[in-house]
């Protein structure tokens, strides 16, 4: 397996001649539509007990969110859900295992998700709370998130309570589940309306299936996490990033199936490159970017509702390296490389897609189709090779009129600064405005020719007529 370091050699030699690579879309075939709230973060529930953070006047943070539209969704839930207590006058702590969370910070929150105009995915706590409680909370919330309020979750990654404690061994989906029908029913009798979803698992996806087929319409969506993998396990590289997850694509190919079957959405609530908190050196590094977009196109394209990108403290009580929104804890801000990941599909992946076959041999890259709806059509050109460029010849089945190309780049594929997106970058306090757009020629037949440099992303903007 090649190292950080032989790849980024790799990557400064580059290659002289670039691979041919042909792509054809044909905007009038439709497969789709990616929703508008598709992208979101998400947060340990000690991140709500942190003043000031989750807040109306935390202008900087609405900043960034702003940059990604008025439509997402923030998931707060995380292993300290199931360590953390409610209580509605008390005093607020943010702490691993012993987060309190009170009606104050839940005020701030609903704030918070006005101010933004998100939506809230909220996790009680099943591991070690109680349903009497949690129907307490769970009112508080409703309260002040109003329709701000997507769902709650009951119980976070149950398939590992036998792991993390909460559960003796053998706690199985049936357990999970007869525990859950328990809380549903006393939550329900304070908000009969309540929404819900699950089973939020970290890796049981038969137990979607069968959650699905047990709730049926009781539920708004089916959930689960996902990560490439342990922090420190050896898989844990940027190799490994850059090229595609067959347990990912097998995961989202079973979702879709319990998903169309029950006719019930699902969404990746818990989702980033490596567990526990990320891997410094790959998960904060350009590679992150070019693994971000690419999944999140993959998940659009297996009909996913979403994803919520993990962002913030985590369960041990550090901000993760693989935040996309990274905070110092002193009020200072800034975009890692995911984030622009995140801002790249806000301009290019929400929308209708639309069929996009492309030929590119001898090459790790990707390509991608969607319509916005306003006449354009966003062809998204990830290029995950790091020392093959590319001359990407575009040929569209409808008439375009004009085309422009938003480049998403980083001096090299391990680089932690320097990222832009239409060459500028986000600054500190969340402002960030399009700079560099280039016009493309068009030849007579209406084909366009991009070159992609490596470890790049090339947005192509086909204006039809």
């Amino acid at each position: 397996m090649a190292s950080s370091a032989s790849l980024s050699g790799a990557f400064l030699l580059g290659q002289s001649n670039p691979v041919t690579v042909h792509v054809t879309v044909d905007p009038n075939r439709q497969l789709g539509r990616t929703p508008d709230d598709f992208l979101g973060f998400g947060y340990e529930i000690s991140s709500v007990a942190v003043k000031g953070l989750l807040a109306a006047n935390n202008h900087k943070l609405l900043r960034y969110y702003g940059n990604l539209g008025p439509h997402g969704v923030v998931r707060i839930g995380g292993n300290t859900a199931d360590f953390s207590t409610w209580s509605p006058n008390g005093q607020a702590v943010s702490a691993p295992k012993a987060t309190v969370t009170n009606r104050d910070v839940i005020a701030d929150l609903g704030a918070f998700l006005r101010a933004s105009r998100w939506k809230l995915i909220w996790n009680l706590n099943l591991g070690s709370g109680t349903a009497e409680s949690a129907a307490d909370q769970a009112v508080a919330i409703a309260d002040a998130a109003k329709d701000r309020l997507l769902c709650f979750q009951i119980g976070n990654e149950p398939d590992l309570f036998a792991r993390s404690g909460h559960r003796a061994g053998g706690f199985d989906y049936a357990a999970y589940h007869q525990e859950f029908s328990h809380f549903a029913s006393v939550l329900r009798k304070r908000l009969p309306d309540a929404p819900l979803a699950g089973p939020d698992v970290a890796t049981a996806t038969a137990w979607v299936s069968s959650f699905a087929n047990d709730e049926g319409k009781n539920i708004k969506l089916l959930t689960e996490h996902y990560y490439r993998a342990g922090q420190r396990q050896p898989a844990a590289t940027i190799e490994n990033l850059l090229h595609t997850d067959s347990r990912f694509v097998n995961m989202l190919e079973a979702l879709r199936a319990a998903s169309h079957r029950f006719g019930t959405p699902y969404r990746l609530v818990e989702l980033n490159s490596f567990s526990g908190g990320g891997k410094p050196g790959v998960s904060d590094t350009f590679a992150s970017a070019l693994w971000a977009l690419d999944l999140l196109f993959t998940l659009s394209s297996y009909d996913g509702a979403g994803l919520n990108l993990e962002t913030g403290l985590n369960q041990l009580g550090f901000v993760s390296p693989y935040s996309p929104i990274f905070d110092d804890e002193h009020g200072n801000l800034s975009a890692r490389p995911s984030y622009y990941a995140m801002l790249a599909f806000s301009m290019a992946g929400i929308g209708t897609r639309v069929q996009t076959d492309t030929t590119s041999p001898g090459i790790n890259l990707t390509s991608y189709g969607v319509s916005d709806g306003k006449g354009h059509t966003w062809i998204t050109l990830i290029n995950k090779d790091v020392d093959q460029k590319a001359r990407v010849t575009i040929n569209s089945l409808s008439k375009v009129k004009s085309a422009e190309l938003i480049g998403l780049k980083a001096p090299s594929f391990d680089a932690k600064a320097g990222v832009t997106l239409a060459g500028a970058e986000v600054s500190p306090d969340g402002h960030w405005r399009a700079k560099d757009i280039e016009k493309l020629k068009l030849v007579a037949n209406g084909e366009i020719t991009v070159e992609v440099q490596p470890a790049s992303v090339s947005l192509v903007r086909l204006i039809l007529r």
